[in-house]
């Protein structure tokens, strides 16, 4: 007895339940319209090829959305159209490379089952039939207009006795068919709709990854983004394991457009809010969100993700993630990312730019400049050459910075609680105090961490040299702002940076109120030490990638609060196993598998104090019992599986 499915016979019983599909050609198997595709092609190098093919493009849509009947669309088209025969083998190439997306990756459906897919269009059986015949469609199965041409080749028209030629053709076309049961249309225009509407279809589903048209989208029983969608929704063979259609993201605080950009490349469905969202915003937002995207404002604490009930990732489009319950988040199985590295260079230009206008004393000068007071002066200016530059925090930041500032004259000085391979010439300091009672100029690069709070507080300010200056572009609770202000009034201090703040605005409307205002030689800026164009860019190609990555094979690498795993190439099915970190769980795992005689091709995990990460790729013939015995296993926090 054989416990492998018999993969030909369950295919057998799927063809005998499935239903006829009967599928559009332009704009639903190709992501353009073939006429349109073909007026660019006949009118290359024409002085009025823009203008014409914007014609033959309106009233395209004039005909699919309703608005113009589809015979008087067809034929005011072609009337544009100055195509020759021999212009066809160019378009037909050109439709196999404009094939839907998801139709591509679905191949192998429609290999499986060429006797249920009928092509039925009002466009042109000369480009349909070779295209589709790709995806093992045989002619008998497309149903098309055909052209007509001159005796120079020249095409003239179409076939008036083709019944696809006129108006309601389509229902014309199904009643000849005479299809014995169940019945779906899958198309983007309202002649792919009226299939239904007369009664010679069970379904009609609007196709939208291509086009959606309003009237279309309002008549349809269901909207397909994609054929993934399709074939999710009725339970057929597909290529993925979960349309990626059904994935949301929620994007707050406005990320650069890259990142909203790459998610939809990959087909997620994405939602934007410019500021960010307080607790309970969030926790009305967060519901059926798959991957959240925020910067260092908004909050996401333990009652959001209680709320959070499809939560896969969290991206941090910032280096902090401090505004995360990362605990709570791993113990729900929701990877977070971030981006380290992306605008380290931003913040190391930003610093060295304030320490060099602090030096000149600028913020005091220039507002009186703006004033039309001449106050030229040199006192409590400095040159930076030579000077002690103090960093605390050693980090991707820091470390670059010291670099910079060696390069411009300075002597570098650091203190990091850990242990960190100096750069160049620079001198590390075996204690904070040791640092602020030597540096000129104290600049902090610190982590988030709790334990940060208050870090340079009235006592650390009382051991800096007097006169010297400090910079924050790390967090706002590191420093003790009201002792920050007091020291600077007193001129115990000779001037200050600051970028961030224990509370910042959550939008450019809100208001921002802090003691350090109106003090003299401050730098006051909002949070900008991340905001160059480049860094923001950075930012929004290197999350979202981490989490496709992860999304799309079970690669943690990089994530800050899961065990980081780097995967090989997957090359069968892959199951993705977060549970609990309690003895004897891979244990159940390999036992739920060896019952349901899984051959397993690999297996990986790693484990935290938290939870446990098992990963295993097995062969692609199982029962499909093994997903949900896999599922049942105790402690499992989350499953899934790709393919």
């Amino acid at each position: 007895m054989s416990f492998v499915p018999d993969i030909t016979a369950a295919m057998a019983q799927i063809t005998a339940t499935l239903p006829y599909l009967i599928i559009d050609f332009d704009s639903t198997f190709t992501q353009v319209e073939g006429l349109d595709e073909l007026a660019d092609i006949a009118l290359h190098g024409h002085p009025d090829r823009e203008k014409v093919v914007g014609q033959i493009r309106a009233l395209t849509d004039r005909g699919m959305s309703g608005s113009l009947s589809f015979s008087e669309s067809l034929k005011q088209r072609l009337a544009l159209l100055p195509a020759r025969r021999e212009h066809l083998p160019l378009l037909v190439e050109q439709l196999k490379g404009k094939v839907s997306e998801s139709i591509v990756r679905n191949r192998g459906f429609f290999e499986r089952f060429p006797g249920r897919v009928y092509i039925v269009s009002s466009g042109f059986r000369e480009f349909i039939e070779p295209v589709v015949a790709d995806f093992g469609i045989s002619a008998d199965h497309v149903l098309a207009n055909t052209f007509t041409f001159d005796e120079t080749g020249r095409i003239t028209g179409f076939d008036p006795e083709n019944v696809l030629s006129r108006d309601g053709g389509k229902i014309l076309q199904l009643r000849e068919l005479e299809l014995e049961g169940d019945v779906y249309v899958l198309g983007d225009g309202y002649t792919d709709y009226q299939i239904r509407e007369a009664g010679l279809a069970n379904r009609f589903y609007a196709f939208t990854e291509n086009v959606s048209r309003e009237a279309v989208v309002a008549r349809a029983d269901e909207v397909l983004p994609s054929f993934d969608e399709f074939l999710y929704q009725n339970k057929l063979p597909m290529t993925l394991s979960y349309p990626k259609n059904r994935i949301k993201v929620l994007l707050l605080e406005n990320p650069d457009v890259r990142a909203a950009e790459l998610f939809r490349a990959e087909g997620y469905q994405v939602d934007s809010v410019p500021g960010g969202l307080d607790e309970e915003e969030l926790m009305e937002r967060i519901e059926g969100v798959s991957i959240l995207g925020i910067r260092s404002k908004t909050q996401v604490t333990q009652r959001v993700l209680d709320k959070a009930n499809r939560l896969i990732a969290i991206g941090a489009f910032c280096i902090g993630t401090n505004q995360i319950d990362l605990t709570e988040a791993m113990k729900r199985g929701v990877a977070v990312f971030n981006a380290p590295f992306s605008n380290t260079r931003s913040v190391v230009e930003l610093a060295l730019g304030e320490i060099i206008v602090l030096a000149r004393r600028i913020p005091e000068k220039n507002p009186k400049m703006h004033q039309g007071e001449w106050d030229k002066s040199a006192r409590g200016s400095f040159e930076i050459r030579g000077k002690k530059l103090g960093i605390v925090g050693y980090g991707n930041i820091g470390s670059q910075l010291s670099v910079v500032a060696e390069a411009v004259g300075m002597q570098v000085l650091y203190y990091d609680v850990a242990e960190k391979l100096q750069l160049g010439n620079a001198v590390r300091c075996r204690t904070l105090q040791e640092l602020l009672q030597q540096a000129d100029i104290v600049t902090l690069h610190v982590d988030g961490r709790k334990d940060n709070t208050n870090l340079i507080g009235a006592a650390e300010l009382a051991l800096m040299k007097p006169g010297a200056i400090l910079l924050n572009n790390a967090r706002g609770h590191v420093v003790d702002v009201p002792a920050l202000a007091a020291a600077l009034r007193s001129g115990h201090l000779g001037g200050a940076a600051v970028d961030v703040f224990p509370y910042e605005p959550k939008t450019n409307d809100e208001g921002f109120e802090s003691e350090l205002r109106g003090l003299p030689n401050v730098l006051l800026t909002p949070h900008i030490g991340g905001s160059t164009a480049e860094a923001q860019r950075n930012i929004a190609e290197f999350v979202p990638e981490r989490i496709m990555q992860y999304i799309n094979t079970g690669n943690t690498q990089q994530s800050v609060n899961f065990p980081n795993i780097q995967l090989p190439l997957q090359q069968a099915h892959r199951l993705i196993h977060i549970h609990a970190n309690v003895p004897g769980v891979l244990a159940q795992i390999n036992n739920v598998l060896a019952a349901h005689h899984v051959n397993i091709l690999g297996q990986y995990l790693k484990t935290n104090e938290h939870i446990g990460y098992v990963i295993t790729d097995i062969n692609q013939e199982y029962d499909q019992e093994v997903i949900q015995a896999l599922r049942e296993v105790e402690h499992t926090i989350k499953f899934r599986v790709l393919y």
